[in-house]
This record gives structure tokens, sequence and C-alpha cells, in this order.
């Protein structure tokens, strides 16, 4: 019965978002929560961390919903450096959820950013499943001018997940959160059928429209970068 109740509370938070939400709403958002997070230097993602990435991925308005035990939900964008160390390239659209345990109750929201590290992360992300923290190494990342990124979990890590919420920004675990490429969304963009390998490494797709504000502001903030895949 708890399942149950989480799962309808959880639908009735996502099915307006998702109704309301387009592809292009959610790329535009994307690009406003990279702004907002890299303005407040104090609290961004370092920029040495964020220079190390081959992928950035962006979730604005992740919901999570409870009654006893819930779910969370989220649809979002994956971009990544072409080749892993040239100019960032085309989006491939996902989504992100899963279950939660844990007694807990009502809803919120939360924008939520992962940096992918190396080739095999990326590689991972493009299977139609996967599963942070069992097929995807995943750790909260850090924030901050100052903060230092040579501790083993960080080291070790393919994925560094943040998470914004009511103006505070910290690193976040997502263990056990799924991330699925959304190829409906995908066809909506490019217009035609394309698959996340086709946009990310096989550069078959160049920019749309929709993405540029978001390819500006990865662009502005880390124009060089990563790892060759």
């Amino acid at each position: 019965m708890r399942y149950l109740l989480a799962g309808i509370l959880l639908t009735a938070l996502v099915a307006p978002m998702a109704a309301a939400d387009s592809t292009a709403q959610r790329l535009k958002k994307a690009a406003d929560v990279v702004t907002a997070i890299m303005r407040a230097p104090d609290q961004s993602i370092p920029q040495g961390i964020l220079n190390k990435a081959v992928c950035v991925a962006v979730v604005p308005g992740y919901m999570k919903a409870a009654f006893g035990f819930g779910g969370s939900f989220g649809r979002g964008a994956l971009v990544c450096r072409r080749g892993g160390t040239g100019p960032w390239g085309p989006p491939a659209m996902f989504t992100l959820g899963g279950p939660s345990i844990g007694f807990q109750i009502g809803g919120s929201s939360s924008d939520v950013v992962l940096l992918v590290m190396n080739g095999d992360g990326a590689r991972k992300l493009l299977q139609s499943k996967v599963k942070l923290g069992v097929d995807a190494a995943v750790a909260g990342g850090p924030v901050g001018r100052n903060a230092q990124a040579s501790t083993d979990a960080l080291m070790h890590a393919e994925i560094l997940s943040y998470s914004r919420s009511r103006g505070a920004f910290a690193g976040i675990s997502l263990g056990g959160a799924i991330i699925k490429q959304d190829g409906d969304s995908d066809r909506r963009l490019y217009g035609r059928k394309v698959t996340a390998q086709d946009i990310l490494f096989k550069n078959e797709v160049g920019i749309p429209a929709p993405a540029r504000p978001l390819d500006a502001v990865l662009t502005k903030y880390s124009p060089h970068g990563g790892q060759k895949f």
C-alpha cells in the first residue's frame, strides 16, 4: 500500500511537469542551471573538476515524492566533449529516477548535475539502462574554490553528482538511481531516430538550435579539457 501511495504521489507531481516541459524547454532550463551554479565561485563546481569532465548531464527539476516509501524522477540532457577533449557536442536526452527507502513523506524538487569523469563512464551511460553505484561508480562531488579532488572516492568515481535546492548547492549521493535513454525526446529534437551513441560518439548530428544556450554556457565555463575516449 505504501509503494502504491508513493507512486500515486510521484505521478501527481511528475505528470504536469512532463506535459508542460518540452525538450526545448528542458535544454533551456539545463543551461540556466549551469549558469546559476557557476556564477557563485565559492559554491560552484570547482573549475579543475569541470575541466577534467568528459561529459556533463543536467536534470532540471528532479522530483522526489514519498508516503512512507518513495521515488524520484527527472528528465535531463547529456553533453560530451567531442572525442573526449574537443568542443562540446550535441545533447542526448535521458531520464533519471528510482525508488527511495526509509520513512519519509512529502515532495521536493532539485536540480541535479552529473559530471562524467572518463570514457568508461561515458560509454556506460550509452546503455539503455544504467544503475548508478552498481553499473557505474558514482560519488558526491566537491564544491567551491578550494575543494580537494584527490580523495580516494573521487579518484575512483566515474561520475560525480551534485544537487541544487533552494539556492544551496552540494555533492549528493545518487546511488541506486537509474538512468535510461530517452529515445522519444531525441527523435523529437533531431527529427529522426538516432541513438545516444550516434549523438555522443559518432558525430552524426550537429548541435540543434534549442541546445545552443547549453553549449554556450559549457563553452564559457570550460572550453577545453577532458581526456580522449
